[in-house]
């Protein structure tokens, strides 16, 4: 007959498998090596492109990576300055919005853009609805617009979950990447 495990063995082996079961959330990073970035550059966020169903979710993703992008300590981070057309579902304009917003920080001699695409941003459908977020950032060198760094990633979050939140700890941990080379 085998022992039978104490309580705080069986409680100790439970936390163990919930810690393991928290540790394989749903989530996919694929990016580049961190490039050489002059930490206290200047920086401007150009504006998302979406590529969901949801209207201004590139919008939503530019406030939240500006925000990200500040808390990194980089040096002054600015927006480029929105235009008069509001972000449209399938907007054919994304690519002129953006060489328009680049011309501008190139006036303006900022050193680095950060640019960005949401493909994904929704509740999924079901009975839990877990919210689920897809970025792919840029790191480009204002000057001659050669992309340095990119990164892409997915992530879904619980039922009860804001997808802010896990939208917002997506573009955390791409951003953390990218600027993990500036010194």
């Amino acid at each position: 007959m085998l022992p039978r495990p104490s309580l705080t063995r069986r409680l100790r082996m439970l936390a163990t498998a919930g810690a393991l079961l928290l540790l394989a959330a749903c989530s996919t990073i694929d990016r580049g090596t961190p490039p050489a970035l002059e930490r206290q550059a200047s920086w401007v966020v150009l504006p998302f492109a979406n590529h969901t169903e949801t209207p201004l979710a590139g919008n939503r993703a530019e406030a939240i990576a500006q925000a990200l992008l500040h808390a990194q300590d980089v040096g002054a981070v600015r927006r480029a300055p929105s235009t008069t057309q509001q972000e449209a579902l399938f907007n054919a304009g994304d690519s002129a919005r953006m060489n328009d917003a680049l011309n501008w920080a190139r006036e303006q001699q900022v050193r680095y853009a950060l640019a960005g695409t949401v493909e994904e941003w929704r509740y999924k459908v079901g009975v839990d609805g877990e919210p689920a977020a897809g970025v792919t950032l840029q790191i480009l060198d204002v000057a001659t617009g050669d992309i340095l760094w990119s990164g892409s990633g997915g992530q879904s979050g619980w039922s009860r979950e804001a997808l802010s939140a896990v939208a917002q700890k997506l573009i955390r941990k791409l951003l953390q990447s990218g600027l993990s080379g500036a010194r």
